[in-house]
């Protein structure tokens, strides 16, 4: 089937109680693992594509990958831009075919995020492409977006209000106490922050930096509201982790197929986990 828009998920989404997992397509062998877990599962599911992974396999690569993943497809899949904090770079994704993208303006001030936000929404509403922002720094590293501990800010429920309300945007990522990257510690997470926010906005909530926040904090989030939850590092794990357990089992082995194919099986099954965990099998 065509691809689908991310609001058009979200808004069922939050109906139904659950949230759809958002997984980054940076290669092939991922992109794979992706349709097929969602396929398994009979779920609904998001692929983005981060500026980095842009720039590793190229924009039309990763496009035609998702569409073609998605064309042969039973299950509604939608190709996400991920922290596009470039606006001629929004504007290419939307050109490529993306049904959705994120500007990310949270390291601006609050004033020239809701404009550039809003740039970015007259372009992309009349052709149904939907439009994700972020309010609130979310800590780690993200490709080449590094915000510290020390820069990392909690959003604030009346910004939130405020700027969902001045620029009409259709989903909103938040900072709560997640971070980008390998967790050192277990991260907590602020729920009641969480429920204020929701309670003000009345739309879908994007929860980034979800890999390696413990499953029953994921539940709790998308029960307050949480209904696109963003993974990345764990499948980055999975592929990465299987690959070495490989060659390292088989050193003389020089077929990139006997690798990564296993690989790719490691990754379909955490996706399948993380999809079981956000509620979403069963929904497509």
């Amino acid at each position: 089937m065509a691809l689908v828009s991310v609001s058009k998920l979200l808004f069922q989404a939050d109906r139904g109680g659950y949230a759809v997992g958002a997984f980054n397509a940076n290669n092939m062998e991922i992109v794979q693992a992706i349709i097929r877990a969602a396929e398994l599962e009979r779920s609904p599911v998001i692929m983005q594509a981060s500026q980095g992974a842009i720039n590793y396999a190229g924009l039309e690569f990763i496009s035609g990958m998702v569409k073609i993943a998605a064309e042969s497809s039973s299950v509604p899949v939608a190709l996400h831009l991920d922290h596009g904090t470039d606006f001629e770079q929004v504007v290419k994704c939307i050109r490529s075919g993306f049904s959705s993208v994120m500007y990310d303006g949270s390291k601006l001030p609050l004033e020239e995020n809701i404009a550039m936000t809003k740039k970015v929404l007259d372009i992309a509403r009349p052709i149904e492409v939907s439009v994700e922002a972020e309010l609130g720094k979310i800590g780690g590293t993200e490709d080449d977006i590094h915000v510290s501990e020390k820069e990392a800010l909690y959003t604030d429920p009346e910004e939130a209000r405020y700027f969902v309300e001045q620029t009409g945007v259709e989903s909103l990522a938040i900072a709560i106490g997640t971070a980008h990257g390998q967790y050192k510690g277990e991260p907590r997470l602020d729920f009641e922050r969480l429920a204020q926010i929701k309670s003000l906005v009345k739309i879908p909530i994007v929860l980034h930096g979800s890999s390696g926040v413990p499953d029953e904090s994921l539940r709790k989030a998308i029960k307050l509201g949480v209904c696109k939850v963003n993974i990345d590092t764990n499948i980055r794990e999975a592929l990465v982790w299987t690959m070495r357990k490989v060659m390292a089992e088989n050193p003389a082995e020089i077929d990139p197929r006997k690798i990564l194919g296993p690989a790719r099986d490691a990754a379909v099954e955490i996706i399948r986990e993380k999809i079981r965990v956000f509620g979403s099998s069963g929904q497509a």
